[in-house]
């Protein structure tokens, strides 16, 4: 399945087909926990979850780079930071696939272009539906940022709760872990370092 990211939504509302061996296997999942798969109330779960995963994991189907090719060489002089705050998002730890849930702040100081800033929550969003841990995703999104659009800094910091500690093993809430990636001049400059963290907020 190819991701339309201009799709109003993907899922179960598509009603794509799950194959038979899926759905097993979720029903061995529902008895191996301990319930009945064949009440009422667990009946459709197999199909449910089966669709919910795969728009979880739709960044597979999307290519990150795309949402970086088209760009703007008319910004009228501008040559400071572009910063976009509090990007939500959502993904699941290759782990034990529980929920991460977090925010993000993606900056960089353009070169010779911009890009539209609603392309920078996509790129973010490609990675971020997969299977992850926050370090590579952090890692993802400034790379790929600084490979598409040639800029002279980037900056990535990601905020996020992670339902495998939560939830499961030390069960201990409200724990944020926090992720950083610094390319270019926010990484060999420091004082432009300080500059782009003072704007995010850390």
């Amino acid at each position: 399945m190819i991701y339309d990211p201009d799709a109003e939504s993907v899922g179960e509302s598509s009603k794509e087909p799950v194959p038979t061996e899926v759905s097993d296997a979720i029903r061995t999942l529902i008895r191996w926990s301990g319930d009945n798969p064949e009440r009422e109330g667990l009946i459709e779960t197999p199909e449910r979850v089966a669709r919910a995963w795969r728009e979880y994991c739709r960044g597979y189907g999307d290519d990150p780079a795309y949402h970086l090719s088209r760009i703007f060489h008319e910004v009228g002089g501008y040559d400071d930071v572009v910063l976009l705050k509090d990007i939500p998002f959502q993904s699941h730890c290759e782990h034990h696939m529980a929920p991460i849930i977090g925010r993000a702040h993606i900056a960089y100081l353009p070169g010779d272009y911009v890009v539209g800033i609603s392309k920078l929550a996509r790129v973010l969003h490609a990675f971020a539906h997969r299977l992850q841990v926050q370090e590579r995703l952090t890692s993802e999104v400034a790379n790929c940022i600084w490979e598409n659009l040639k800029p002279q800094g980037v900056a990535v910091v990601i905020e996020a709760t992670h339902g495998c500690m939560t939830g499961r093993g030390v069960r201990t809430p409200n724990v944020i872990m926090k992720t950083s990636r610094m390319l270019g001049v926010f990484r060999d400059d420091e004082k432009s370092r300080e500059e782009v963290l003072k704007l995010i907020g850390s």
